[in-house]
């Protein structure tokens, strides 16, 4: 794309109409930019992304839908399509989950429009944008989560810590678990401290949270989210 002589088309998702038409306005203005179309909801930026036209879809993560559902069935039938979050939360585990879904860039809202258009121009060249004032801790969370990943997959579970897992993934207790497993609770919690130790965590609960991130076909693949992301 000639970003000189052609406009960047912009479609915009955020279920708030003012800041949504404030953005429509501001950009309406720019000789830059032409707005393609507008959405309130995951499924709308999904939809909109389908449409052709759009060269960057600027959307909020506090909506209707499910967030990372959408960046993901965007990048997969779209991948020429541009995703740039667009958010008021400053939390550096949003960045990091939508940025690992696909997204091209994060932007937090009450950036200057002149950031907010540079991020644009970014994600346009294909690179990773995101707002500079916690930058660095997004692109060390990062870091630290592809390391643990690469960790995460090396690890080896047998047939019944594997059992245990998928009964974990399921919200099963160990009484529970050991029911459908016909073991006792204790022979539950042996195992259960021995994933703790395999898993390099510290309880119950964060086995749960270290084994979402497992790529193994056994396994749940999808990742834990927070509910702001749902």
């Amino acid at each position: 794309m000639d970003y000189i002589v052609d406009k960047c088309r912009l479609a915009i998702v955020d279920d708030h109409p003012i800041f949504l038409e404030g953005l429509i306005n501001i950009f309406s203005e720019s000789d830059e930019f032409i707005i393609m179309n507008r959405g309130a909801c995951a499924g709308d930026a999904v939809r909109i992304s389908k449409e052709n036209g759009s060269d960057v879809i600027l959307m909020d993560l506090d909506m209707p839908g499910s967030v990372l559902s959408a960046i993901r069935e965007i990048r997969m039938d779209s991948p020429d399509v541009k995703i740039l979050m667009f958010t008021a939360s400053m939390a550096v585990e949003h960045a990091v989950q939508v940025l690992e879904a696909g997204a091209h860039g994060y932007v937090v809202k009450g950036s200057t429009k002149s950031e907010l258009t540079n991020a644009i121009r970014a994600v346009l060249r294909d690179e990773t944008y995101v707002t500079q004032a916690f930058a660095a801790k997004v692109i060390s969370a990062l870091q630290n989560a592809a390391l643990r990943k690469r960790a995460l997959q090396s690890i080896k579970l047998n047939v019944r810590e594997h059992q245990i897992i998928r009964l974990l993934l399921r919200g099963k207790t160990n009484r529970e678990i050991g029911e459908r497993l016909n073991i006792s609770e204790k022979t539950v919690k042996h195992y259960m401290s021995i994933l703790i130790q395999k898993l390099q965590v510290r309880n119950r609960t964060e086995v749960v949270l270290a084994a979402q991130k497992l790529q193994i076909e056994a396994l749940d693949k999808e990742p834990a989210v927070s509910a702001y992301l749902q």
